[in-house]
């Protein structure tokens, strides 16, 4: 149906009329200084605009307030369905998350490079959740606030570098950033990810502690401790097969997640960690309808070509006219 943005231009109407009485022309002596005492102007009968041009000027006038009026047209509503969760992913970006010890369609991947290809499959899927991303190693960075726009968690995950927030692992920062960023919403739809491949070995929060406030502020803690039990390096006598996940504190992560209502995830490789991320994709939603959102069409082009049209025919031919009289 069309309406009108700007309906209060309507009050411009009279405008030009309200000019006309206004400004009326000043006497022939009063407009001009002559320089001789006794010359004196006679007076030019008032030639009135005669024909269609009046006409034209009028309803060239009348587009042109339509136009600044702003038509528009608006398609019918379209309600958004959104979840009512907040979801706010944290990912560890310490030196570890090199360790080439996952595989990835049979082709061996650095961690990160698993967690950016699956959790960015599990991104694109949350749609109707608003989600934010957590990047940290020796520091937690809120890299992307809650937001509807996936796409833009998504760009920052791939856009991300091992290292970027330092070689060590802060997790109780990173849950304090997150709980920070959660508390403020419906305590049903706060929820964090969080991924690491270590200990808690830098921050100025222990886990624990921050733990404690994600309990206390209602922070549902989902926990995923990623890394492979075996790998194959090159020793003094060959190949030697070590356990580069030694240092994950698996303890540590159950306890945070069973603290707070949520769960630890073991990923030794990619289809386990493909896995995770698919149960915590199963949480069911809270039912939330979100406000209706109508397209809006701008009209305002066709009135303001109409006055353009008008005022050159009201013009033109005046102009035609007038160079014929002076040529004759």
């Amino acid at each position: 149906m069309p309406e009108f943005a700007w309906p209060w231009v309507v009050l411009l109407l009279p405008l030009p009329w309200l000019l006309r009485r206004g400004w009326r022309p000043a006497a022939p002596g009063v407009a001009l200084h002559l320089p001789q005492p006794g010359v004196q102007l006679g007076s030019v009968a008032d030639k009135r605009v005669q024909g269609a041009a009046p006409w034209l000027l009028v309803l060239a006038w009348l587009c042109l307030l339509a136009a600044a009026a702003r038509p528009q047209w608006l398609g019918p509503p379209q309600a958004q369905q959104r979840s009512g969760r907040a979801l706010m992913l944290a990912v560890d970006l310490s030196g570890s998350m090199r360790t080439p010890d996952m595989q990835l369609a049979g082709q061996p991947v650095s961690r990160f490079g698993a967690v950016e290809a699956i959790a960015g499959d599990f991104i694109s899927r949350r749609s109707g959740d608003e989600m934010g991303l957590i990047l940290f190693g020796s520091q937690a960075y809120l890299v992307t606030p809650l937001t509807y726009d996936l796409s833009a968690v998504r760009a920052q995950l791939q856009g991300a570098a091992v290292g970027l927030a330092g070689s060590q692992t802060a997790i109780g920062d990173a849950i304090a950033v997150a709980v920070k960023r959660l508390s403020a919403l419906p305590e049903q739809a706060r929820v964090l990810v969080l991924l690491t491949d270590g200990v808690n070995n830098a921050g100025s929060i222990s886990p624990h502690e921050a733990a404690r406030a994600a309990k206390a502020a209602g922070v549902r803690i989902y926990t995923i401790g990623i890394g492979a039990t075996q790998m194959r390096v090159p020793g003094f006598f060959g190949m030697q097969l070590v356990n580069p996940s030694a240092d994950l504190d698996a303890d540590m992560l159950t306890a945070i997640a069973k603290d707070t209502g949520g769960r630890f995830f073991r990923a030794t490789d990619s289809r386990e960690l493909a896995e995770a991320y698919r149960t915590i994709n199963a949480l069911e939603p809270m039912p939330q309808r979100g406000p209706s959102l109508r397209q809006r069409h701008e009209l305002f082009r066709w009135p303001l070509l109409a006055s353009l049209v008008l005022l050159l025919l009201a013009i033109v031919p005046r102009r035609f006219a007038r160079t014929a009289e002076q040529s004759a």
